[in-house]
């Protein structure tokens, strides 16, 4: 089906539901224990919980005092305690270690634990060897959707990226399943459902299990969006690699934004003082510049420096009336605008500082060169000068694994030079992150004959095992070719530019990395709702190595409106970069639909690597 071209944007679900929702059930937890209580949270859910329900909400229900869950013994001298924790083993053994402290200090007090977003059976486990199972009473807080924006909901699971592709554990996808089930609840079925990867149809599957449990709660519900799309983060690990260089993509590269906020320090405020700001399309300037090349910016603030100097200006010429009504509708506004322009001119600056120091230029041109597949000695030499120079653990990790992934793993001799001179570079205690790197398949060594295409390898079975294995070697001795190669050709991802590319008039989703490459990931996204299905995307799934895990599944589009099929939920598990989505952003402009966003945490390069590490910085 073709979509319409530039239709006006359809309206957005009103998310703000969601948020009701959580708070009401924290409430009714909360007011289980009557009273005065002390609550102890982990640091991980602070920001959450702050987005949620503020300090002013926890005191309106008896919340005395507030202390972070940290490995020390409690200070509280309240009669109850209430924890709200993630569930994990290390905090039910605090809890543990607090209630027995207690009971050999003679001390009798109420204790509820409220895990968050799911109880699991383990964390009853540790409370009952140690010996405080029935002293302490255990709850779930179903909270696992946090709108972050208009358009951007985050289950604000970090560690998901870890546990599943790292570990492979499947505990997070339960919670997934469910946050679908209160999506659909809310909003209505979806008609169309499109996925790849392993973990997306495990978490479909489980979703269609508890739709078909509860079937009555959609029936005959209107959908108010019309698809959805659940994608893996390993199904492309390249686009969450690469350097950003929109402006939003940029700003979490630099000063990381959390939770939706981010913390500008003094170098940006321009006084002593660090400052939270809030990043949404309710910060005017923000929301304009957000999905913005860089390069752009600067121009964009300084023309409205200028505009908002000529509205101040108008005051000049005004009679009493009109400056009354100047200073009581329009000052406000305008002062409010200019803080938010200085501020992402003083973000701008410090980026810029930062990047210059970094050669950033020479760092991009690099990483251009690794995606297209050129001067792949030049770059690996720069990679080595980089861990040489000793420039950032976690960036020089980085630039490997990007090498590793295009080139469909490094040459023995590559590999083995690389991680040699890596942890000499940054120290030995690196070497089990080289073991977690490889597991996941981000930081690969080739095996002999893994570059043989499908003619090649045909042709050595027509011979004879010895003279096979010489046809090997002399195919190593050519230039490597790596899925990521074939899959590049295949959806056309390094767009062939005559002259120069504009980044002032992007063509194409390109523009998001200076119009060298097309996420793949978002890619794939245009290509199945272009054909509504993976009709004719074979081979690119075959070369995902997800033929098993591509599914589509279509209803009878009878009770959809025309405005809930140009809604599209993206569900990206492992988390999704600031790239991304305005990659989509961008695809949904040109094509008349919208794009909303749901991933288990907002991610980076740097996340990336640091969940892979074993060395905590």
């Amino acid at each position: 089906m073709a979509f319409p071209h530039r239709l006006d944007a359809p309206e957005l679900p009103d998310f703000s539901m969601l948020k009701r929702l959580a708070r009401d059930q924290l409430i009714y937890l909360l007011e289980q224990l009557p009273g005065k209580k002390d609550l102890f949270i982990e640091a991980d859910l602070m920001s959450p919980l702050d987005r949620n329900a503020n300090v002013s909400i926890l005191k309106q229900h008896e919340v005395d005092k507030l202390y972070k869950v940290e490995n020390k013994p409690a200070l509280s001298a309240n009669e109850q305690l209430c924890f709200l924790v993630r569930p994990r083993i290390k905090n039910m053994r605090y809890i543990a270690s607090l209630v027995n402290a207690d009971k050999l200090a003679g001390r009798i007090r109420k204790y509820k634990v409220i895990l968050s977003p799911q109880k699991f059976y383990a964390c009853e486990m540790v409370l009952e060897e140690e010996g405080v199972y029935g002293d302490v009473s255990c709850d779930e807080w179903a909270f696992s959707l946090l709108p972050l924006d208009v358009d951007l909901l985050s289950m604000e699971l970090p560690e998901f990226f870890r546990d599943y592709f790292l570990e492979g554990d499947q505990r997070w996808i339960n919670t997934v399943a469910q946050a679908l089930h209160l999506l659909s609840t809310l909003y209505g079925p979806f008609p169309n459902c499109y996925g790849i990867g392993r973990c997306a149809k495990m978490s479909y599957d489980l979703w269609r299990k508890l739709e078909e449990e509860e079937d009555s709660e959609t029936k005959g519900r209107k959908p108010e969006i019309g698809h959805i799309f659940l994608l893996d983060r390993d199904v492309d690990f390249v686009t969450a690699l690469c350097s950003q260089v929109v402006y939003e993509g940029l700003v979490d590269d630099t000063f990381r934004i959390k939770c939706g906020s981010v913390d500008f320090g003094p170098e940006v405020t321009s006084s002593d003082k660090s400052l939270k700001v809030l990043l949404n399309a309710e910060d005017k300037v923000f929301s304009e510049i957000r999905n913005e090349h860089f390069s752009n910016v600067f121009g964009f603030l300084s023309q409205k420096a200028r505009n908002l100097q000529a509205q101040y200006d108008r005051r000049r010429g005004m009679d009493i009336k009109q400056m009354k009504n100047f200073v009581s509708q329009e000052l406000k506004g305008l002062k409010q605008e200019h803080r938010l322009l200085s501020l992402h001119i003083g973000a701008c600056e410090s980026i810029m500082k930062k990047k210059t120091k970094q050669d950033f230029q020479e760092l991009i041109k690099t990483e251009h060169a690794l995606l297209e597949g050129f001067n792949i000695r030049e770059s690996t030499s720069y990679i080595e000068e980089h861990i040489d120079r000793q420039v950032s653990p976690i960036e020089s990790l980085r630039l490997m694994c990007l090498l590793s992934i295009t080139e469909n793993g490094l040459i023995p001799k590559d590999y083995r030079s690389l991680k040699t001179q890596y942890l000499q570079s940054y120290g030995p205690e690196h070497l089990l992150t080289f073991s977690n790197l490889r597991r996941a398949g981000l930081l690969t060594e080739q095996a002999p004959g893994d570059t043989l295409t499908a003619v090649e390898s045909k042709v050595s079975k027509l011979v004879t095992d010895k003279a096979a294995g010489k046809i090997t070697d002399a195919f190593s001795s050519l230039a490597k070719r790596s899925n990521f190669r074939a899959i590049s050709k295949k959806l056309n991802l390094i767009p062939r530019v005559d002259g120069e590319y504009d980044l002032k008039v992007p063509r194409d989703m390109a523009y998001v990395f200076s119009g060298a490459y097309v996420p793949l990931s978002c890619r794939i996204i245009e290509q199945v709702l272009d054909r509504r299905s993976w009709q004719g995307l074979d081979e690119v799934v075959r070369l995902l190595n997800c033929s098993e895990f591509a599914f589509t599944d279509t209803a009878k589009e009878d009770k959809a409106s025309s405005e809930s099929l140009r809604l599209i939920l993206v569900v990206f598990l492992g988390g999704c970069t600031f790239s991304e989505i305005s990659a989509l952003r961008f695809l949904g402009r040109e094509k008349g639909y919208r794009f909303i966003f749901l991933t288990t945490a907002v991610t980076n390069s740097a996340r990336l690597m640091e969940a892979m590490s074993e060395v905590k910085s």
